[in-house]
């Protein structure tokens, strides 16, 4: 099933990110419910629910949980931004009622989460949908452009000097320097080293051999936590690329890569380039299961072609009856209408009307 969107709704969903300075930020406190109008009233329940997982959506989940407790009383929801690979094993081992992921189960994940979910299974719900940056800090060099080749062989290890011919070729009027190039990577598992990755196997089999996997599999380079400390380590250090979320990038203040797609374009990070990406992505999970899938090769004229989806994964049936009110109150108020728009002011894509519906629907049928 197609995502069809109009551009005009991508870049309106994305284009906020552009004039924030604390987006994506550690820091960065989420405006309450006013910030974005009046609320919607919320489906209220009470308890406590604890989370955790993809750095990727913690603003989201902060802005969320907050204008949900704000409007609900008795209510405390708890979610540690551990990363996505932290999550998922939180919530295969009990401790987490739901994961945010930026990326699948793994086939070998699946029969474990599902077997947290007495008589259902574990469904994946996507939530938020956002580029992945790759940003570079080079002391004279702007606009940076670089093919999905070029990109992996810097990652792999196999271009390790800012002047090397591959990174002429994309750069053919810039000045590079001759110093050495300083990768950053996630150091924990992370849904964003897995999409990263994948963009790289699918755009670069002979170049990067590594697959793709929430944890860096490559060799050298430096490892931080976090898109936070990603942004951090590569914001400190001259001659340095990284790549994480988008907003962190903005809110670090960091240079971002063109990147080259399908096209034979390089395409720089926008609100329009990312939501064209976005419009050719395909639902292909079943039923409630809302797996999305997609095209780092996209041909679509002007495509930035590094994307996630972040997901809520979480049991289809077989709640703790003492959760299952709040997980349907907090994750609906999430797939709302309100809840989507929200997500502008923060810098994230809010999804297009035709799969949110189809998430409140598969919240709605929680039981």
């Amino acid at each position: 099933m197609k995502l069809q969107r109009h551009g005009a709704i991508a870049c309106l969903a994305l284009a906020a990110v552009l004039g924030l300075s604390a987006c994506g930020s550690d820091n960065n406190e989420p405006a309450g419910p006013s910030a974005s109008g009046s609320a919607a009233a919320a489906d209220c329940a009470s308890g406590t629910l604890n989370a955790q997982g993809s750095s990727a959506q913690k603003n989201a989940m902060a802005e969320w949980i907050k204008a949900y407790q704000q409007q609900c009383s008795g209510t405390t929801v708890n979610y540690e931004p551990s990363g996505s690979g932290a999550g998922i094993q939180a919530f295969i081992a009990g401790t987490a009622d739901f994961a945010g992921s930026d990326s699948a189960l793994k086939e070998e994940e699946q029969p474990q989460a599902d077997a947290k979910c007495n008589g259902g299974k574990a469904i994946h719900l996507p939530m938020v949908i956002g580029p992945v940056a790759v940003a570079y800090n080079l002391s004279g060099v702007d606009n940076l452009q670089l093919k999905p080749a070029t990109l992996a062989k810097i990652f792999a290890g196999k271009v390790t000097k800012w002047d090397d011919a591959a990174i002429k070729a994309d750069n053919p009027d810039a000045k590079l320097p001759s110093s050495t190039i300083q990768t950053v990577h996630r150091s924990d598992e992370s849904g964003t080293t897995d999409n990263f990755t994948k963009f790289l196997s699918k755009t670069s089999e002979a170049d990067w051999t590594f697959g793709n996997a929430k944890a860096w599999k490559a060799p050298g380079g430096t490892g931080a936590k976090g898109s936070d400390g990603v942004a951090s380590a590569v914001k400190g250090a001259d001659g340095s690329i990284g790549y994480m979320e988008w907003s962190y990038a903005e809110n670090a203040g960091l240079s971002k890569a063109k990147i080259g797609n399908g096209n034979g374009e390089f395409a720089e990070l926008t609100a329009e380039s990312a939501g064209k990406t976005i419009a050719g992505a395909e639902v292909e999970g079943q039923g409630d299961d809302l797996k999305m899938k997609i095209d780092y090769n996209t041909k679509e004229a002007g495509a930035y072609p590094i994307v996630l989806v972040t997901y809520e994964i979480v049991c289809d049936k077989g709640l703790a009856a003492d959760k299952l009110p709040l997980v349907k109150g907090l994750l609906g108020y999430a797939a709302s209408s309100q809840g989507q728009s929200e997500l502008t002011e923060l810098g994230y894509a809010p999804l297009p009307d035709s799969v949110r519906t189809k998430v409140e629907a598969a919240v709605k049928n929680l039981s």
